[in-house]
């Protein structure tokens, strides 16, 4: 039977030869055709120009809040620390908002929450005024992010994987002009210029937000799978379509993927903090070469999402890649442990292999975290659950950097061997536990149909 997804995309052109059959163009062609149709071309053209303002502000709030408001580094840390508590309780709010109301208008009220809140900075000049109101901030930029990730789901369909590869492409090249942007204003150094990357940023929420009005309300799809062979004697199992919607909160087995799924982010705080600090601390390589790093990670990034997401789309390669991602990750802690031992010049090509390496797992992770936190979600309770599931990457954010530089730089070039392994083991149960999960859902043979029945959604 004929699939439609997310928004009208039962249409040729989407599910049966249209942006199907340019899985291997070029980037610039995929953006212009992306999965979703219409729908899509536009949210992706939203999320570069709200990433363009985040890379403004990640580039310039530290020495904002440092030049300009005169916090000290601890009131700093103490608002930094609670604004991110404040993100971590953002997915879960967005996912049960979304269950109950349409994403677009959401998504839309979450701009402006944040164009209010960064307005407001501008007008604060203590550490008490300051410190809900970046939290707010905080709330509705984490809150967007779930947003974006349900409303390209439910747009992209099957095809979700390749979108999210396109997303990445777009926010990375959002967040390159945005820190480019904010080096101009960092070299003027000026209160003025400091405010003016405010207002850009805050201007990116207003075309943001406009850009999201543009678009239409997607629906979501429930798959189920009917199995025409089933074992002589033997009930046919509930498909998982079918069963009556659950909270994510009781349900144990999703947890389980989530509390795993954080130390699986920790690919992000290696390159951002430990690796860069590792350098400068403890190796003899020039410290010219971090920006060097960040450099090639989005080159990386850019160039290979596409053909990685294309190659992990479906269950049986999604759970190759969380494997893959483990094995990545070991690779890049020893050589971290290794370049402490290396001269000079060793010691920067060990350490541009770990960046490749990192950057290798950061895709590989990318793909897996959101088509898991999908398949293994019930599609008529999907928006709790991805909800959920997007609390991972924030409390990562926030746990990371203190375990890195806390606990294994501390540790020495042992502490990143253990760290390695770990990861590693924790993505082998990773890939267990969601195998087990996936399993009764997965056809055993090519008798096994799918319907797509399309959920309206209340306005």
């Amino acid at each position: 039977m004929r699939r439609r997804s997310g928004s009208g995309s039962a249409r040729k052109g989407q599910g049966e030869g249209g942006s199907e059959d340019r899985g291997g163009a070029g980037l610039l062609a995929q953006l212009r055709h992306p999965p979703g149709g219409r729908n899509a071309r536009i949210m992706l053209l939203a999320l570069a120009v709200d990433r363009t303002g985040s890379g403004l502000w990640a580039a310039s709030s530290v020495l904002y809040l440092t030049f300009v408001t005169h916090l000290s580094p601890q009131q700093i840390g103490v608002l930094l620390g609670v604004a991110g508590v404040a993100g971590i309780a953002g997915s879960p709010l967005a996912g049960r908002l979304a269950g109950r109301f349409p994403v677009r208008p959401l998504l839309i009220g979450c701009h402006l929450l944040r164009l209010v809140t960064l307005t407001l900075v501008l007008t604060c000049t203590g550490f008490a005024a300051l410190l809900p109101v970046i939290a707010a901030t905080y709330l509705g930029d984490r809150s967007a992010k779930t947003l974006e990730m349900l409303f390209a789901t439910r747009t992209a369909g099957e095809r979700r994987a390749a979108y999210q590869a396109l997303s990445r492409s777009a926010a990375n090249a959002g967040y390159g002009v945005g820190a480019g942007l904010a080096a101009i204003g960092l070299a003027l150094g000026t209160t003025e210029a400091y405010r003016a990357m405010i207002l850009a940023n805050a201007l990116s929420f207003v075309v943001a937000a406009l850009l999201v009005r543009r678009t239409r309300e997607p629906r979501d799809t429930v798959t189920v799978e009917v199995a025409r062979n089933e074992a002589p004697g033997t009930a046919p199992a509930a498909p998982h379509g079918t069963a009556s919607p659950r909270s994510p909160w009781r349900d144990r087995g999703y947890l389980r993927f989530v509390l795993l799924d954080i130390p699986m982010n920790l690919d992000d705080s290696v390159l951002g903090v430990g690796l860069p600090l590792w350098l400068v601390s403890s190796t003899s390589a020039p410290h010219a070469l971090v920006p060097a790093v960040l450099v090639i990670n989005t080159v990386l990034v850019v160039t290979l999402q596409l053909t990685i997401s294309k190659r992990a789309e479906g269950p049986h390669r999604v759970l190759r890649t969380v494997a893959l991602y483990g094995v990545l990750m070991f690779a890049c802690c020893a050589l971290l442990a290794a370049a402490t031992r290396c001269g000079t010049w060793t010691a920067a090509v060990v350490l541009l292999a770990a960046a490749v390496l990192v950057t290798l797992a950061e895709l590989m992770r990318s793909v897996s975290s959101w088509e898991l936190a999908v398949l293994l979600a019930p599609p008529d309770a999907r928006a709790a659950y991805l909800g959920v599931a997007g609390m991972s990457q924030s409390i990562q954010k926030s746990a990371g950097p203190p375990l890195l530089t806390g606990v294994v730089m501390a540790a020495g070039p042992a502490g990143w061997l253990v760290l390695g392994t770990v990861v590693a083991g924790l993505a082998y149960v990773q890939r267990r536990t969601c195998d087990q999960r996936l399993r009764p859902l997965a056809p055993p043979s090519p008798d096994r149909t799918s319907a797509a029945v399309p959920q309206h959604r209340p306005s």
